[in-house]
């Protein structure tokens, strides 16, 4: 099938600011589909019937038109964070064409003269501001894309929970509109509150002298996690990790989680790995919550209770490590029959009987 969807994107400045394949591509199309104001961009010449996203989002309304000359409009660059990614997920790709703008970060980049190839870019539109944790390191520079108004403030408090409130931010709004305009400060002086939805903070990291100095390598100081004694000390945990060997797009079974330190650098050596923590008690369950935010991991997966039976219907791991309970009748068996073929178990004997059992195994 050729393609029938084509995926515009749009930038601060319109319909105006758009190409002619662009353009063609919109007049041709029998439905458009985006955010209010993307749609309020376009002129009445445009005579496809408009739709905005529902609420909550989802593609249905786009997928149940697969046939018909269909655009949706995108900040941007569609696949760089938007909807053109998540489409791509459920169209086959030679259905689509996208037809990019510049993207914010390209934009930001160019108004502060920062080489966007040395630059992290992050969004915590619709995820958490937790996860920027991951990336926290003295002299970094960092541009995130914006939920809204609001998100300025909150990039700042974490920054400064953190120890890095001498960071320099910039709020840059509407870039590449009429209405562009520039909010600068530190992230520990920060009280701008009268800030556009429509904003990407620009981030030169700058970490106070007492900061905690989290690598992004295994084995991360023991201070770093919050627990109650049932923890990997840092020199295990890093030979730990070392056995693991994450992989990035791998998902690692942390099994008897106590609070999460396995999982959570496992998750941190990349944007893609993934982990599930299965954690029986309650109280280390907490700390687990608590250590996968602070750490940058807020989608580290809680599985509540406790291995083996807390191990059916999880997704098939690449790598499981055993922290916890390696001795109760089943779990080895239940860990070793559930790994993927060429998968990685690792297991850390703290008592002579679990030795005992290893070494039998």
């Amino acid at each position: 099938m050729s393609p029938w969807l084509t995926v515009v994107g749009i930038g601060e400045d319109g319909y105006k600011g758009l190409g002619r394949n662009a353009r063609h591509a919109l007049l041709q199309a029998r439905q458009v589909f985006g955010g209010a104001r993307q749609l309020a961009l376009l002129p009445p010449c445009i005579q496809a019937e408009q739709r905005q996203w529902p609420s909550p989002f989802s593609l249905s309304p786009v997928l149940e038109q697969r046939g018909d000359p269909i655009c949706v409009l995108a900040s941007g660059d569609p696949m760089l964070f938007g909807v053109g990614a998540s489409l791509s997920k459920h169209v086959p790709f030679a259905e689509i064409r996208v037809i990019p703008a510049p993207s914010s970060y390209s934009l930001a980049a160019a108004r502060l003269g920062w080489a966007l190839q040395d630059v992290v870019t992050l969004s915590v539109v619709a995820r958490p501001v937790a996860a920027l944790n991951a990336h926290l390191q003295h002299g970094l520079r960092l541009l995130v894309l914006s939920n809204d108004g609001s998100s300025p403030a909150a990039i700042a408090a974490q920054l400064r929970e953190r120890g890095f409130g001498p960071s320099r931010m910039i709020v840059l709004e509407h870039l590449g509109g009429s209405a562009e305009r520039q909010i600068e400060g530190t992230a520990g002086e920060w009280n701008a509150t009268d800030i556009a939805a429509l904003n990407l903070v620009a981030i030169e990291c700058r970490a106070q002298p007492d900061a905690l100095r989290l690598s992004p390598l295994g084995g991360l100081p023991d201070e770093a996690f919050r627990h109650d004694g049932q923890l990997t000390k840092r020199d295990v945990r890093a030979i730990t990790l070392a056995r693991l060997a994450p992989v990035p797009g791998e998902l690692l079974w942390d099994v008897g989680a106590g609070c999460g330190s396995i999982g959570i650098e496992w998750m941190r050596a990349h944007p893609t790995c993934r982990a599930i923590a299965v954690e029986a008690d309650e109280g280390r369950q907490q700390l687990i919550e608590f250590n996968r935010d602070a750490l940058g991991v807020p989608g580290l997966q809680l599985i509540r209770g406790r291995a083996p039976d807390a191990l059916e219907r999880l997704e098939q791991p690449d790598a499981i490590f055993i922290g916890g309970g390696v001795t109760r009748e089943g779990v080895l068996p239940a860990c070793w029959q559930s790994l993927r073929s060429g998968g990685r178990l690792v297991a850390n004997a703290v008592t002579l009987q679990s030795e005992a059992m290893l070494v039998n195994w």
